[in-house]
């Protein structure tokens, strides 16, 4: 190859392959004038060749470090232009195809106008697209220049003519005589019109010879006979569908008796009357007048026939509550209409009925239960609305929560700012007086003691006021009976419900707070109303779960009170009897409601932590005096029990507490401190104030009754029944503690003691049942202590991995050969070698491929674009272009405007 620039060796290698240059001249070249195919194929070989050799960066070699002769490597030599042409052309066959159909879903695309837009409704759509199409319409007739008025024809407009020649009216067999006798038959046309282009001829030729050619008469006479032949099947055809609407016809009657129920009152005195005249009832009978007469009569009453109305959509909870409140507020008003003896007006009146006028000796007999059947229905919307709050937490807004935290703000600092104050002044009135200060008001107490429940008879209203304090709900329920609260606390929330009134919301979360007064103040009279608790439970925690916010404050305030109270009263002497720090049946009433309002299973809750360190408090801080504080303290360990259920938080006051009140009650051989085994505390033992708890030997078997905790609270010394009420509960409940605990590491430290306390118990002394229970009680204890030994594995050291036995297989290191190297004697190691190293391969060409599919795709894109801009600056510059045209034709005409003006001027 000829040197120098890639140019010259181009024409160079041209000359020499003969397919530049001078051609041979001569006869010789005259002859071969026309080239070959094979010529062309030794050129294009030719130029291929020459391509190869000149570009260097077709054929990619790689160098063999130790080339052995004869053998043949792949990957040796390769294309890599070829080869990437080559993926380009499979990725524009398979990648490119699926990129453009990614977004396709198949199927049929709905185009109509308004059909995927959801903010327009059947009607609008329809009326839209009824416009457009007679915008369309209007458009095709803006250029018509037919005028009705002008352009007649013997008084008619020419749009409504069919024939210029026949203005007289035609029956419509004329019109489909005319209409078949215009329409040509499609052989006449292939053999008249142009010949048949030569095709039909062609095989008449090849059967029968030339064909002949029709006369005219014939053609005319076989468009005749095509035109009968269509009239006749058409008139076929009309004579099938007279003979359907005939059957049609008859079949009326019986479809008539399905659609529609005779009236048995009406037909009777006709049936009678024709059977007195001798005459059939039978329709058959009947003349074809009254037959029509009867059907037109049927058509009339299909015609004024009722027609079906929607029901009622299903309405929201806010229009849910407005009708539950008027409904409400229109019962309220005519009770106290009834009250008054006043009439109802038509308007209040259901069903337009009016009560007659009451007389002297009336006896009011006159009750009317469909208006109470009325008002419950419509009651039923507001229970409705109730049990929505009750039942459905996510139900209500949940937005008000969030605005609680910025409306609440202000009002929420206020309220701190004062129960700030109020503390302070309680600081400093524990200072000077350090008297107890009750979560009730006394006032509250002895005001409800002295109340007559004298409204068993009266009417309950129903209409209320929102109580803002609890002194204003006891004036509400001041003459209401306790199983009617129920009712009046759900037509409060009926009447207030926050959807009403922008301040129902806050009406609503002082309810709540009148609600916990409430629960304390039952708990708090003498005799104790606790069931009223469970009547006000589902009010309040519909309630709180709405409003958590203000509700978590004032159960704050509560528990910060008890915690302050529970000070005073240690201050004053923990074995003083006159001091107050047991908590009473109202403090164990708020805390007992507590877990079935707060989650108890969270780690940190800004109303359940402050109460776990209130009843640790309790428990580690409160010295035992009396029978009713052992039952305040059992009745603790209880609440434990309920809030470490799911959480199972060890709690050793609880089971220090229950082993103590054990040892309080229960004779035992333990005669003092140091002989108890353990190191649990136990500061009462022995002392003088808990020796008259202890149980009295007796044969005679207690009753197993549920304990009674206002009974036990109050019991005296000497009442055996509490005290052995009060083991069996402490015997019970160390039970259920240890088998809440016994999946613990310390189950061994914790009750091991608490088992050596239980066997040295004298049972002799105890009745049959306490006994027993004691007896289940240490087998039971025994059996999960020898479990836990039997589970406990002893402490072991830090584990290594063991160090592995030398081996004294030889390595292959010294070794130059990559084949030798590469193998491991190990064939386990060799394989997973292999299988690691194929992974690792294809996982790198994965990655290239994607990589090359990304650029390619990325190509496409900058394709489409860069033919997207030259086509709109194709575009651009065609408007410009005119633009600049017409704007050149304007400067023209102002130029020579301007010469005009100054010629005259001049002139």
């Amino acid at each position: 190859m000829a040197k120098g620039s890639q140019l010259s060796q181009l024409k160079s290698a041209l000359n020499q392959a003969g397919v530049i240059g001078q051609k041979p001249s001569g006869k010789k070249r005259k002859r071969s004038a026309a080239p070959l195919e094979k010529d062309k194929l030794k050129t294009a070989a030719k130029l291929e060749e020459i391509h190869r050799r000149l570009n260097p960066f077709d054929e990619k070699v790689t160098k063999l470090k130790h080339n052995v002769g004869g053998r043949k490597l792949k990957g040796v030599t390769g294309k890599p232009a070829k080869s990437k042409q080559a993926g380009l052309e499979q990725r524009k066959r398979t990648l490119l195809k699926e990129w453009e159909d990614k977004d396709r879903a198949g199927g049929i695309v709905d185009r109509r106008f308004g059909e995927n837009d959801p903010t327009m409704s059947l009607e609008e759509r329809m009326l839209e697209r009824f416009t457009r199409e007679r915008q369309r319409a209007s458009k095709s007739a803006a250029f018509n220049i037919e005028d009705e008025e002008e352009l007649t024809h013997y008084g008619q407009s020419l749009s409504r003519l069919d024939d210029f020649d026949d203005v007289a009216l035609r029956s419509e067999d004329d019109e489909e005589e005319e209409l078949a006798s215009r329409k040509i038959d499609g052989e006449v046309v292939s053999r008249t019109h142009f010949g048949g282009f030569g095709e039909a001829e062609d095989e008449d030729e090849d059967e029968e010879g030339p064909a002949r050619k029709k006369s005219k008469a014939e053609v005319m006479a076989e468009v005749m006979a095509k035109s009968k032949e269509h009239k006749l099947r058409r008139q076929m055809e009309k004579d099938v569908e007279e003979t359907i609407r005939a059957e049609l016809d008859d079949q009326f009657a019986d479809l008539r008796d399905l659609l529609f129920t005779a009236k048995p009152a009406q037909d009777a005195p006709e049936s009678a009357t024709l059977e007195k005249a001798g005459g059939a009832t039978d329709t058959d009978m009947l003349e074809p007048e009254s037959q029509d007469n009867s059907y037109d009569q049927r058509v009339r009453e299909l015609a004024f026939d009722k027609r079906s109305k929607p029901k009622d959509r299903t309405k929201t909870e806010e229009e849910l509550a407005l009708e539950a409140k008027e409904t409400l507020e229109k019962a309220e008003r005519r009770r106290q209409r009834r009250m008054e003896g006043l009439e109802e007006s038509d308007s209040e009146a259901e069903g337009g009925k009016r009560k007659r006028k009451r007389g002297g000796d009336d006896l009011e007999d006159d009750f009317d239960d469909e208006e109470w059947g009325g008002l419950g229905a419509g009651l039923a919307g507001a229970g409705a609305v109730d049990e929505d709050i009750d039942e459905d937490e996510d139900k209500d807004d949940e937005d008000e929560d969030e605005d609680e935290g910025s409306d609440d703000d202000s009002g929420s600092e206020e309220d701190e700012d004062e129960e700030g104050d109020d503390f302070e002044g309680s600081e400093e009135s524990e200072a000077e007086e350090g008297e107890h200060e009750d979560l009730v008001p006394v006032a509250r107490k002895d005001k409800g003691k002295g109340k007559a429940k004298s409204v068993s008879n009266k009417e309950l209203p129903f209409t209320f006021p929102c109580p803002e304090t609890h002194e204003e709900f006891l004036e509400i329920i001041e003459n209401i009976e306790d199983k009617d609260l129920p009712i009046v606390l759900q037509r409060i929330r009926a009447l207030h419900h926050t959807s009403l009134a922008p301040d129902n919301k806050f009406k609503l979360q002082s309810l709540a707070n009148v609600l916990v007064d409430h629960i304390l103040y039952v708990s708090a009279i003498t005799p104790p109303k606790l069931n009223v608790i469970t009547m006000l439970y589902p009010h309040l925690n519909a309630i709180i779960r709405t409003y958590p916010i203000p509700a978590a404050r004032h159960f704050n305030s509560k528990l910060s009170l008890m915690q302050k109270n529970l000070k005073r009263g240690l201050s004053k002497g923990a074995l003083d009897p006159e001091s107050k720090t047991w908590p009473t049946l109202a403090e164990l009433s708020l805390l007992r409601v507590i877990p079935q309002f707060w989650p108890t299973s969270d780690l940190n809750h800004a109303v359940v932590s402050p109460t776990r360190v209130l009843l640790g408090s309790y428990l580690g801080l409160c010295r035992v005096r009396s029978l009713g504080d052992l039952a305040s303290g059992l009745f603790l360990c209880t609440l434990w029990l309920q809030y470490e259920a799911l959480s199972k938080r060890l709690v050793p006051e609880a089971v220090n507490f229950l082993i103590n009140a054990i040892l309080h009650i229960a004779p035992h051989s333990f005669k003092s401190v140091q002989s108890l085994p353990g190191s649990f505390p136990s500061p009462d033992f022995q002392s003088e104030l808990c020796k008259p708890l202890k149980l009295q030997k007796s044969k005679t078997p207690f009753n197993a009754e549920a304990p009674n905790l206002p009974e036990l609270l109050e019991a005296e010394a000497n009442d055996e029944q509490a005290k052995a009420t009060l083991l069996g509960l402490a015997l019970n409940l160390l039970g259920r503690f240890a088998d809440m605990y016994k999946g613990l590491d310390g189950f061994i430290e914790l009750l091991e003691p608490v088992h050596v306390v239980l066997q040295g118990v004298d049972g002799k002394k105890l009745a049959q049942n306490i006994q027993s229970k004691l007896a289940s009680l240490v087998e039971s204890l025994g059996r999960l202590l020898r479990f836990a030994r039997e589970a406990r594995q002893p402490l072991r050291l830090q584990a290594h991995k063991p160090i592995p036995i030398a081996t004294y297989v030889p390595k292959f290191e010294s070794s130059s050969s990559n084949f030798i190297r590469s193998r491991d004697p190990d064939f386990e190691k060799n394989e997973a070698a292999k299988l690691k190293n194929q992974y690792k391969q294809e996982r790198k060409g994965a990655i290239r491929e994607l990589r090359k599919d990304t650029r390619f795709l990325a190509s496409v894109e900058h394709q489409k674009q860069v033919q997207k801009d030259k086509a709109y600056h194709d575009t651009m510059k065609k408007a410009f272009t005119s633009i600049e045209g017409e704007r050149a034709e304007q400067k023209q005409m102002e130029k020579e405007k301007a010469r005009d003006k100054r010629r005259k001027g001049k002139k």
